[in-house]
């Protein structure tokens, strides 16, 4: 209903909410001859008009008593379920539900930021929240430990921290029963680590293409069983290339993070590209 609808009433024929505020007949032929009180009445009508309409159409169509008009409000929205916590164990910044697909998890977590030692585990998500299955394993990093979010470098000797992704996995021999994408090294396989290059964080065929200067050879007994983290995805020059979880070798790595191979082949077939695996790396 229009507001000018409401405000000049038509005198020959009200209607509707104007119908509700006429005046009896009787009173006005008694009270016309008062001086003034015509033009009181006529007020007072008026003012009878604006209440109802204030009660009516001004409350706004389809707003029904007690709910809000708005959709989006806090009492329109049921409130979601809380993601349950992780296991007092496990990893709990993973079980926010920041990624609700992610099933299984790697963590690897260090004391300090200087430590070439750090503590793997592997979880995976249960209706009761994380549960770990493999470890805690004694894993080496980088031999200038964890760099903190943001802060790796190419070069700096230092292992990336965050949550990353898990592209594929790589070996020397043919695939062992990895359920993962897998690829075979060879001689002609290197990993371009030159922040010159145009194929600088990439695997790449010496025979078809460039590796970049002093690229990474991945015909290598460390790279015998291993997976690709996923630093540095965009290939931002200068960030950081080739971060890997491979076989130990021994000593502290370049950046990449290590187990015996009596650890990493049982958590490399453990994983399954269908639970959308994450490793989440850095200091706790």
């Amino acid at each position: 209903m229009g507001a000018s609808a409401g405000i000049i009433p038509d005198r020959t024929r009200p209607s509707g909410i104007l119908s509700t505020v006429r005046r009896p007949r009787y009173a006005a032929r008694r009270y016309l001859a008062v001086p003034g009180l015509a033009a009181l009445l006529a007020l007072a009508a008026l003012l009878a008009l604006a209440a109802l309409l204030a009660s009516g159409c001004g409350a706004g169509a389809g707003a029904a008593p007690g709910r809000p008009r708005d959709p989006g409000s806090a009492r329109a929205t049921p409130a979601t379920s809380p993601v349950p916590r992780a296991a007092s164990a496990g990893p709990a910044a993973e079980g926010r539900a920041a990624r609700p697909a992610v099933r299984q998890l790697i963590t690897v977590t260090a004391a300090a930021y200087g430590d070439t030692y750090a503590t793997l585990s592997a979880y995976r998500r249960t209706s009761h929240g994380w549960r770990r299955v493999l470890g805690p394993w004694a894993a080496r990093i980088g031999r200038n430990g964890f760099a903190p979010p943001g802060r790796k470098r190419e070069g700096d000797g230092r292992t990336p921290s965050r949550s990353f992704s898990i592209p594929f996995f790589f070996g020397a021999g043919p695939n062992p029963g990895f359920r993962f994408q897998y690829r075979r090294t060879g001689p002609c396989d290197f990993w371009d680590d030159d922040p010159a290059s145009p194929r600088y964080n990439e695997w790449v065929d010496s025979r078809r293409a460039s590796p970049g200067r002093n690229p990474e050879p991945m015909d290598v007994p460390a790279y015998a069983d291993g997976l690709v983290i996923g630093y540095n995805t965009a290939r931002t020059p200068g960030l950081g290339s080739a971060i890997f979880l491979h076989r130990s070798i021994g000593i502290a790595t370049a950046g990449c993070v290590t187990l015996p191979p009596g650890e990493l082949l049982p958590l490399l077939r453990w994983l399954d590209p269908a639970g959308s695996p994450r490793i989440r790396m850095g200091v706790r």
